[in-house]
This record gives structure tokens, C-alpha cells and sequence, in this order.
């Protein structure tokens, strides 16, 4: 049994050990994470999952970013469920809340890196993304979108860049 809730500040250290446990140390080297560096994800959408006991035991977020000619979309990631709660819809759960969120909350595009084959079940799809861009090396298999308004990403191209609140308090401007 599980519930999510929106990340608080009391959440940071266990999703930042999750994180570490799913991802390594390296984590803060990948090309998605040059994205996310110093910047808040996107309002609203950033969660927890907690057990029966109220322990933190998975994380997903969203940020913003500009996704080529596209426009504005939402980069996710990273996704992080406990080794012992792997297997048992968690990852799913978070997945759909987070995607249903970001819909409600009027996004149009979701972009990530990561397993096409276990995101795919979502929706997402290299072929919204073959004409995009990272800002940096990324494996292109892997780079995936997926549309929450039907045709966000047609003909999207270019570079995808960071863009939303800074975690300075700043806010960041369209990169150009």
C-alpha cells in the first residue's frame, strides 16, 4: 500500500537517497541532468510515493523546458522507486499521476530519457523526438517524447534547452 502526495521539503534527503540508490553517483553527470541543474521542477509537479508507514519509497518529477521549435514541454525525470518496491506498480503509478497531472495542468509535450520499451507502455515514442536535440551525448534510442495535446511535437526540431523557475529564486529566460 502506497500513496502520493506532492514532494515537500522534508522529502529532499530520501529522494535524493533514492535517487543515488537507482542511479549511482554519476547520476548528476547525464546529459538530462544538465536540464535540471539548478532550476525547480516544474510547479506542481514534482511527488512522493510513501508506504503504509509513511517512509518515502519512490519519486518522480517534471521540468521545464523548450523543446526546439516545439516550444515549451516538460523533460521527466528522474523516476526512482525503492529496490524492495520495484515490481509492484509503483513506477506505473507515479508514471500515470505524473503524466495526468502535467495534463490537467495544461502542458502539451513530455520529453525524458530512458528504457523505450518500459515507457513506451505510456505513450512515449523516439519519433516524436528525431529531430531534437540534448545538450549533450545521449543514446538517441532512448530520447522519447510523448504528446499530451495531440500534435505538440509534430515538426519539432532543434535544441532542447532549460527554461522555468531557477532554484536560486530567479526564473530563466528562452535560451536562444
Amino acid at each position: 500500500m502506497f500513496t502520493i502526495r506532492p514532494e515537500i521539503p522534508s522529502d529532499v534527503p530520501a529522494r535524493e537517497r533514492l535517487l543515488d540508490q537507482a542511479f549511482g553517483k554519476r547520476r548528476h553527470a547525464k546529459t538530462s541532468a544538465r536540464l535540471r541543474e539548478g532550476r525547480l521542477p516544474a510547479e506542481g509537479l514534482a511527488f512522493t510515493a510513501t508506504s503504509g508507514s509513511g517512509k518515502a519509497v519512490g519519486t518522480i518529477q517534471l521540468w521545464n523546458i523548450i523543446a526546439g521549435s516545439a516550444g515549451p514541454a516538460l523533460l521527466l525525470g528522474p523516476l526512482a522507486i525503492e529496490k524492495g518496491q520495484r515490481g509492484k506498480g509503483l513506477g506505473r503509478a507515479l508514471m500515470e499521476h505524473a503524466i495526468n497531472t502535467a495534463k490537467v495542468l495544461g502542458h502539451d509535450a513530455v520529453l525524458l530519457v530512458g528504457d523505450a520499451p518500459y515507457y513506451g507502455r505510456f505513450g512515449f515514442s523516439e519519433a516524436l523526438t528525431r529531430s531534437l536535440h540534448l545538450p549533450g551525448p545521449v543514446e538517441r534510442g532512448r530520447f522519447l517524447g510523448l504528446e499530451l495535446t495531440p500534435h505538440a511535437l509534430d515538426g519539432a526540431e532543434g535544441l532542447v534547452s532549460a527554461s522555468g523557475a531557477l532554484a536560486d529564486g530567479g526564473t530563466a529566460r528562452k535560451a536562444a
